[in-house]
């Protein structure tokens, strides 16, 4: 039914846009704690109310356009790099099938079987809301940002794209569903564990979190592509970031960690959400741990890390792998 539809879609986007507001404050207190210091705690009990003020802030703050550029794409480019990143997570399912109000509800909203090359066209869409951003701003420095995250993100969907195909192979399938019940036996990441850490690392760098930050390295006091930017139009970039962030960890956690499927699940369906929460929440953790470690890398490392080691792993395990299936089938 339509109405189902609807309802699953809107449960998703909110549950993104507070998941966003609330891994802002996750990778605040974890940070504080990592470093020996003072998290968020005044605003609210704990500090809980901190995504709350934040937003507020931004709000009301003033918005600023150059008056050089580009009004319409200026103003758009937020909009496309943000979308993509609510809509990827349509194909991921958060559980089985469960009873309610007479009826039997899937918990997902579109299972496509070929949902891995869905993700992977809606995924690059975003690179080009960083570039727009860059070049609408009408400041070279912008520009600059801009192309260099475009880079970035093309040298790394290869390797990403190849990290898909072994699961494919293993499944037989697209299908996120049927990926996540070939998992019933062994995750994925243990039979392919060299697909899965070119997986997390491509996933990391496509985000632009440390040590890949590079499109807007904290360094250069002009702050990459969003330079420019202010008030809601920089929230949506700062939006884009944290629900990609737990985008890239369902997608992971689907396709290596075996998604919501866990002890007792088939007996109890609604125990899928919450295992698929606490593997979110655990990649969200290790993403955070990174951040607080890890220095940046030289974007030339950076570039040679993509293109000459973690392309011909990822074609290598591909090529072990298919070898692999052709000989047991």
């Amino acid at each position: 039914m339509i109405w189902e539809w609807i309802i699953k879609s809107v449960i998703l986007i909110l549950v993104l846009t507070g998941g966003f507001a609330y891994a802002t404050l996750y990778e605040r207190k974890v940070l504080a704690r990592m470093q020996v210091r003072v998290g968020p705690n005044r605003a609210g009990p704990w500090g809980i109310l901190q995504p709350v003020a934040d937003g507020i802030k931004l709000f009301f703050k003033e918005d600023l356009t150059p008056a050089g550029a580009d009004k319409l794409i200026f103003i758009l480019a937020p909009v496309i790099t943000l979308m993509p990143a609510l809509v990827v997570t349509a194909v991921v399912p958060w559980g089985g099938t469960i009873q309610l109000f007479g009826r039997e509800i899937a918990l997902h909203i579109a299972d496509i079987n070929v949902a891995v090359l869905y993700i992977m066209a809606v995924t690059s869409i975003s690179v080009y809301g960083i570039t727009l951003a860059g070049w609408s701003s009408n400041n070279k420095y912008a520009l600059l940002g801009g192309l260099r995250s475009t880079a970035q993100m093309i040298s790394y969907e290869l390797a990403l794209g190849l990290a898909f195909v072994g699961p494919i192979l293993l499944a037989g399938s697209m299908s996120i569903n049927d990926i996540v019940e070939a998992q019933r036996g062994m995750w994925f990441a243990i039979l392919q564990p060299a697909a899965f850490i070119v997986y997390f690392l491509a996933s990391v760098a496509e985000v632009n979190r440390a040590p890949f930050d590079m499109p807007e390295a904290e360094q250069e006091l002009t702050a990459g592509y969003h330079v420019e930017y202010s008030s809601m139009k920089f929230a949506l970039f700062f939006m884009a970031e944290y629900i990609k962030m737990i985008a890239i960890s369902m997608i992971g956690s689907s396709l290596f960690l075996g998604g919501y499927r866990g002890p007792f699940v088939d007996q109890f369906p609604w125990l899928g959400p919450l295992y698929l929460f606490i593997k979110v929440a655990i990649w969200l953790f290790v993403l955070i741990w990174i951040r607080a470690t890890l220095p940046r890398i030289r974007y030339d490392r950076l570039m040679a890390l993509g293109w000459k080691v973690m392309l011909p792993v990822a074609l290598l395990s591909v090529l072990v792998t298919a070898v692999v299936v052709v000989l047991l089938a």
